[in-house]
């Protein structure tokens, strides 16, 4: 339920993703004016935002104290997701400590689940990463608390909460993937996906009300249906219509459900497919994905040290990895855009090679992120809507 690439010239990647990842009150225009980027030796001395924090304040001393810890538990992180598994091995490896993930296609709402119902148990999460319409649950239920990375002035603003509850370590946009195998003429559009020849094959990666993914599905839809980040209903009123002819079915989007051929169009982050691709090509199958031009939209994940967590440095040590170079590399690998890419650029320790895995300059230009308000209301919007539109209908 976690439900063709090109070149971008370094000098162009950077302008374009600095823009990418301004901040506003409402939503963030990719033309808007750049986030100011600190060196990276300035920012390594930010302090933790944790009051008392005993971990250390330097990823040394962090790495230290998670050693005595040994272990870090996470959740909902498939091996295929932005190349999670690649970056658990470099985490594990570079660091000798432990990172087993529990249910590792749980959606956000799962995650959520696990913090409450794993209270005061040893394999309680100790981190989170979730869909950005969970984020003000998740700070209103108490289930978080804050971290301030050491990288954090790297960080845009758009991709970082102000107070310390989350950072979005990377994002991706909302895709189209076929299997051209069984799909020969695969979708290029939302409007596409209408069509009498693809009955009972768009796959929707999981409820909305509870995945992110799917959630992010249902607001690129709106965007091609003529809706906003202020109003989501054509986006819901847009799936409504995809059940009605037959169209939409909604299971989760894992490798083993596209290798068995019973996903044959999927609704998914640009960076889920590339790590699918081998196991694709090995079943003998072909696969093609498209951003659709009606419908660009482009979203984060939010992760989170928990409130109360069992390894509370390890947690942390985890948010480093994550947002800090070798975790950086390890989301390329997998087609995801890493927050840092534009200060890693100036710094030049980006390979070349990295960036042909991400979305095209042009892909990049015009993307925007909705506010934190604007999400909460589009999650209203769907909670309210969605049941007897669409999944009771």
């Amino acid at each position: 339920m976690r439900s063709a690439l090109r070149m971008i010239a370094p000098s162009i990647a950077a302008a374009i993703l600095l823009a990418a990842c301004s901040t506003s009150t409402t939503s963030t225009d990719a033309t808007s004016a750049s986030p100011t980027v600190e060196t990276p030796e300035t920012s390594a001395a930010s302090p933790s935002a944790a009051v008392g924090d005993t971990c250390g304040t330097t990823v040394e001393e962090i790495a230290a104290k998670a050693k005595e810890e040994g272990q870090v538990n996470l959740i909902a992180l498939p091996d295929t997701w932005a190349n999670y598994g690649g970056i658990l091995e470099s985490f594990t490896s570079t660091y000798g400590i432990e990172a087993p993930v529990a249910n590792p296609d749980a959606s956000s709402a799962d995650e959520l689940t696990a913090v409450k119902t794993l209270a005061g148990q040893p394999d309680k999460p100790d981190a989170l990463d979730i869909g950005p319409s969970f984020t003000a649950q998740a700070i209103s239920e108490g289930l978080i608390e804050p971290y301030k990375t050491t990288n954090w002035d790297e960080i845009p603003d758009a991709l970082k909460d102000p107070d310390g509850n989350w950072v979005g370590a990377y994002y991706g946009i909302m895709s189209i993937g076929a299997n051209t195998t069984l799909v020969k003429n695969p979708p290029a559009s939302f409007a596409d996906l209408l069509k009498p020849e693809y009955k009972g094959m768009v796959t929707l990666n999981g409820d909305p009300r509870e995945a992110g993914a799917a959630f992010a599905a249902v607001v690129a839809a709106s965007l091609a249906s003529g809706g906003s980040y202020d109003d989501i209903m054509p986006g819901i009123e847009y799936f409504a219509k995809l059940k009605k002819n037959g169209n939409l079915q909604v299971i989760d989007v894992t490798e083993a459900a596209v290798l068995s051929g019973d996903v044959p169009i999927a609704l998914d982050w640009s960076y889920n497919f590339p790590g699918l691709r081998p196991a694709l090509q090995d079943a003998g199958f072909d696969f093609s994905v498209v951003t659709p031009a009606d419908g660009a939209y482009a979203s984060f994940y939010a992760q989170s040290v928990v409130s109360d967590p069992v390894h509370p440095c390890a947690a942390r040590l985890w948010l480093e990895h994550i947002t800090g170079d070798a975790g950086a590399l390890g989301y390329m690998e997998g087609g995801a855009v890493p927050a840092r890419l534009a200060a890693m650029q100036a710094a030049g320790v980006v390979p070349d090679e990295l960036l042909a895995n991400l979305p095209t300059a042009e892909q990049l230009s015009g993307l925007t992120f909705p506010s934190q308000d604007q999400v909460d209301a589009m999650k209203a919007q769907l909670t309210e809507n969605w049941g007897s539109m669409v999944a009771d209908a």
